[in-house]
């Protein structure tokens, strides 16, 4: 089975965006006194005096609140913490900084970060605010179409504000006018059709007129024609979030065709019409009484450091800064934290575990620590893709109680849920529970299609593939060319069963409708018992595979992710491997759920074992029969062949 967040199980990076400037700093100075602010949206570390960070915190409040008022029927929220680490100056941000960076904003699955300086020579702010717009979009939807995310991040990207309440939305883009009047426009058609792999996407000279049509488009529904579009606009955005296709959500949001809307931008464009806003509002939005600020010790300090080079993939700076924030204090959580994230990285799970164990025990009030030693636990007995069969009790075990502590610790953190649901899942364990689980992330995070998926998988273990299909059918439509393929996959798999299922439940064709007078002069041994026709609804065996009949008896599990089917048939005693539990297609024609889990069964089920069988040396000395392909559960009388 894969992991629930595969990005996030292999560490892959994800968009790191950054403002080019020309950095010509002084050095760092040696030592500073560093400080953390907390807001109630994000956390500021820095050594900047406390009245600039301050500052820096209110403009990213201001600019959330201001944001998350713009669709009024839409729910934003970020569970995933965002940690601003602020630099004094230029010369102490530049072993930290990109190339020719001003700042930048790290998007992750455990934290997001934002860099900058108190005296960048160009304003970092329109790249953080576009990526931070992608994180509350995201979060709230997993299918809006990419000229909507990516023209609304631009259209947010020049918030700007004065005194504290009057805001400027709107502001033109000058580099996006400049593409609108030397370039030719996109059909919308094209446009809507573009995703992330698309070449209008990614390459340097279609990108360009893509962001700016895009922009151009945003502009026009929420400023344009007086601002009667707004309102369908976040229609759209409803729609799109519950799964409708973007030309059923487009025709029921805009109740226009996209020709006309075409018509309307183009005139928009041409017309040099673009409209600018200002809002007052009425109270200054100011945040300063829910700041609070604390020192931070050089350990805490060279701990955030470290984390933060980690998560930009600069491994050999992060092990410096954790290792010199362990020298001064060898309790460090973060630090042993983020070393363990780091060993975990590197394909040393012991010593990662261990890490991560001593930042448990240091700390039990940081959830990320319990939930960074559950995710180390996670990776035993995963392969090269990922890829887990089974779990060892205790492993099970350790990792439901690192989550547990997690959740207790921040109920509002999806990833811990998460984590918690795939090992149930794997292990087959509690699943009623872990739709819970699953259900409580998607309410904290409706965007996290991966979790959808999940949920899916986890009814088909329960063999309830209504309400998996009713989770799968949406994902047909999502723009995450991943997603939808493995929506595909099990869909079309539970179309095999339910054809099996319902094969199988008409019964035999005697049984089916009244015989006619003529029929019903035929022979008896024309008609077909309910076994025969159980025989036929099986899944046929193909080229290459062999088929059994016998006694489940346990399924062996072992510290390397690998199970076996032990099946007793007949005087033999069959041993089948499963080196991916998730990849054997269970399908069971007897009442009542079903779960395969490690140990001996305690009844013992009549199965029909389908497998590949091995002739590897290696194999045959394991006494290993072959390597499992589906398993079958059927009534207790039937026989694979009448006697």
């Amino acid at each position: 089975m894969m992991p629930p967040t595969s990005k996030f199980r292999s560490f892959s990076l994800l968009a790191l965006a950054i403002v080019v400037v020309w950095l010509t700093a002084p050095a760092a100075q040696a030592k500073d006194n560093w400080i953390s602010v907390r807001t109630p949206n994000f956390l500021l570390v820095s050594n900047a005096g406390e009245k600039d960070v301050r500052q820096i915190a209110t403009k990213l409040e201001q600019f959330r609140e201001v944001f998350t008022k713009l669709f009024s029927g839409a729910k934003f929220n970020t569970p995933v913490p965002t940690t601003v680490v602020l630099f004094k100056s230029l010369g102490s941000y530049k072993p930290f900084a990109l190339p020719n960076a001003a700042g930048y904003f790290q998007k992750g699955e455990d934290v997001n970060y934002i860099t900058l300086s108190t005296d960048p020579v160009q304003d970092p702010f329109s790249t953080i605010y576009h990526e931070y717009v992608h994180v509350l979009v995201d979060n709230t939807s997993g299918n809006v179409p990419a000229w909507f995310n990516e023209g609304l991040a631009e259209y947010y990207s020049a918030f700007a504000i004065e005194e504290d309440r009057k805001v400027h939305l709107g502001e033109l883009i000058p580099y996006h006018l400049q593409a609108l009047r030397e370039g030719k426009l996109y059909p919308l058609r094209t446009l809507f059709a573009v995703d992330h792999y698309s070449p209008e996407y990614n390459e340097g000279s279609k990108k360009g007129m893509f962001y700016a049509e895009s922009w151009a488009l945003v502009h026009y529904l929420i400023l344009g024609n007086d601002g009667k579009r707004l309102p369908q606009l976040g229609k759209f955005l409803q729609l799109v979030t519950r799964g409708a296709t973007i030309d059923e959500a487009f025709t029921q949001a805009f109740q226009t065709d996209i020709a006309t809307l075409e018509k309307e931008l183009k005139k928009y464009i041409e017309g040099h019409t673009f409209r600018m806003q200002i809002a007052t509002f009425e109270r200054k939005l100011e945040f300063d009484s829910e700041f609070t600020t604390s020192p931070l010790s050089e350990a805490d300090a060279q701990a955030y450091l470290g984390d933060l080079l980690l998560h930009v993939n600069r491994s050999n700076d992060a092990e410096t800064r954790l290792q010199q924030a362990l020298t001064i204090d060898p309790k460090q959580p973060m630090a042993l934290a983020s070393l363990g994230i780091l060993r975990a990285r590197q394909g040393r799970f012991d010593e990662a575990q261990k890490y991560l164990q001593a930042a448990a025990n240091a700390s039990s009030g940081n959830y990320l620590v319990h939930y960074y030693y559950a995710y180390a636990l996670s990776r035993e007995g995963m392969d090269a893709n990922n890829v887990v069969s089974i779990y060892a009790s205790e492993t099970a075990a350790r990792m439901r109680a690192e989550l547990a502590k997690a959740i207790e610790l921040n109920p509002a953190f999806p990833e811990s849920y998460s984590l918690l649901a795939f090992v149930n899942t794997v292990t087959g364990e509690d699943l009623d529970g872990t739709i819970k689980l699953l259900n409580k992330a998607l309410t904290l995070a409706p965007g996290r299609q991966d979790l959808s998926l999940l949920l899916a998988q986890v009814y088909l273990r329960q063999q309830k593939p209504d309400l998996a299909k009713q989770i799968l059918e949406p994902l047909r439509n999502t723009k995450d060319r991943n997603i939808k393929r493995q929506a595909e996959l099990i869909l079309a798999s539970v179309k095999e069963y339910e054809d099996a299922m319902a094969r199988f439940n008409a019964g035999p064709p005697s049984l089916q409708e009244p015989k006619s007078e003529s029929t019903a002069r035929e022979p008896a041994a024309t008609s077909m018992s309910e076994s025969d026709y159980l025989r036929e609804s099986l899944r046929p065996v193909e080229a290459g595979e062999m088929r059994i009949q016998g006694l489940f008896v346990k399924l062996d599990c072992n510290n390397n992710g690998v199970a076996f089917f032990m099946i007793q048939s007949g005087d033999k005693l069959y041993k089948i491997r499963a080196t991916a539990l998730g990849n054997v297609q269970l399908i069971s024609y007897v009442q009542g759920p079903t779960e395969v889990s490690c140990g001996a069964r305690k009844n013992q089920e009549n199965v029909v074992m389908t497998f590949r069988p091995s002739s590897d040396a290696k194999d045959v000395k394991a006494k290993i029969d072959g390597d499992a392909i589906a398993m079958e559960l059927v009534p207790k009388d039937f026989q694979l062949k009448a006697n």
